[in-house]
């Protein structure tokens, strides 16, 4: 396998790499793309288009695109970096001659906090509460070979796609169960059960609706008290797949596939025949779930199982594509600020968070379920402009951003040196 490019991009203490740094900037930036429906609609309406967010032919499109070529994918490039920026730390722990068990440890301690304030102050859709626990188990397994990670990760990965499958097709045998003549009343009241709590009703949304249009206390009152341990139930339920992608990342990063050292030929090719095989089959899937008509327990089954295996090689796709780019436009202005935004993702991603809600929340605008699917993107071209221009001027002054900088300092016990490096 091709070696990791020794060469940062100058001799200082703390190297970067264009490559990481401008990936995880259209990681965060495609993140928006992804949850802009949860910031802005009832949760379910991520889903299928059919319980809120309007059925019209720009609504469809915008469902379709999202579900082909951004659901899933987005997150799973961040989570991918996640696992390769973990390893960096913990290679330049040991190289400054620190613990790199109590540095690793310490951040994610930190991050596990600002993840649950994240989830009940600002957001349900919280994902640093899940990688800091998640980071915690990757780090007993960062002095695997490539090889070992990589066939470690696909078998995990496995058996959670099958395990999801499973869960969730058997909800398609009980409603075929529940439709045969003569079925039993408690076989239709247990399919009418497990599946009332995946179609919310007229009330239910209505109820959602109101609640997000309310003010702050109200809104948090109500996580206190029905989502109390949600972070935990989300952190059991994405176990299976985020792992396996931590360690995809820590494995690229070894064998130099995150940091540019493949050839241009490799980065094409397997660019172009994963993101193309994974797209094919989503396509198929999303085709089919139209003509269902939006058939809500296929629904959930492309959602949350179907969907794995293409995501996985999308992901893979994007990651080999993006980084083909990078290195061509290297010298580009426009791809600096990316990279720019990249290396403020924390601040950048909470900070969407803190503006999604002023728009959509009662404490702010309110204008939770007043817009439809395709509208939506508009709002998300904004936040793109305000990423890539505060991102770079920033950076320029200052060795981190805001929130980068915040963690760095708590994390390691001490104020940290903000002046930019020579």
């Amino acid at each position: 396998m091709p070696g990791r490019s020794g060469e940062p991009l100058s001799i200082a203490p703390t190297p970067r790499y264009l490559e990481l740094d401008a990936l995880r900037g259209f990681a965060v930036m495609g993140i928006l793309l992804m949850n802009i429906v949860g910031f802005s609609m009832p949760e379910m309406a991520y889903v299928s288009p059919a319980v809120y967010g309007g059925t019209e032919t720009p609504d469809i499109i915008a469902w379709a695109l999202s579900y082909i070529f951004v659901d899933g994918k987005m997150r799973g490039l961040f989570t991918i970096l996640f696992g390769a920026s973990m390893m960096l730390i913990i290679e330049r722990a040991q190289a400054n001659g620190e613990n790199p068990a109590r540095v690793h440890f310490s951040r994610m301690a930190w991050l596990a906090i600002f993840g649950l304030a994240h989830f009940f102050l600002l957001w349900f859709g919280d994902i640093l509460f899940l990688y800091a626990a998640i980071g915690c188990i990757a780090f007993y397994l960062h002095g695997l070979s490539a090889e070992d990670l990589f066939r470690r990760a696909l078998l995990i990965f496995t058996i959670g796609f099958v395990g999801y499958s499973v869960m969730f097709g058997s909800l398609l045998y009980l409603q075929y169960q529940a439709g045969l003549p003569g079925a039993s009343a408690d076989t239709i009241a247990s399919f009418r059960e497990a599946a009332g709590g995946f179609d919310p009703g007229a009330a239910a949304i209505a109820a959602d609706i109101a609640l997000h249009q309310s003010g702050f206390q109200t809104i948090l009152m109500a996580k206190l008290e029905n989502d109390l341990f949600q972070p935990f139930i989300l952190l059991a339920y994405n176990l299976a797949e985020t792992l396996p992608l931590m360690m995809v990342g820590m494995a690229l990063y070894k064998n130099g596939f995150l940091t540019g050292a493949w050839s241009a030929a490799d980065y094409r090719r397997w660019g172009l025949r994963l993101t193309a095989i994974g797209a094919l089959i989503l396509a198929v899937i999303a085709i089919g779930l139209v003509l269902s008509d939006f058939n809500m327990l296929l629904m959930i089954n492309a959602h949350y199982a179907w969907n794995w295996p293409s995501q996985m090689l999308m992901t893979l796709g994007y990651a080999a594509l993006l980084v083909g780019v990078i290195r061509n436009r290297s010298a580009s202005a426009w791809m600096h600020r990316v990279a720019a935004v990249g290396r403020a993702a924390f601040s950048n991603y909470l900070g969407t968070s803190l503006l999604m809600t002023f728009l959509f929340y009662g404490w702010g605008l309110g204008l939770y379920g007043s817009m439809g699917r395709a509208e939506l993107y508009l709002v998300v071209l904004g936040a793109w402009a305000l990423m890539l221009l505060w991102s770079e001027p920033w950076l320029r002054r200052f060795r981190y951003g805001p929130l980068e900088w915040l963690w760095r300092s708590l994390a390691r016990g001490r104020v940290q040196n903000m002046a930019p490096q020579k």
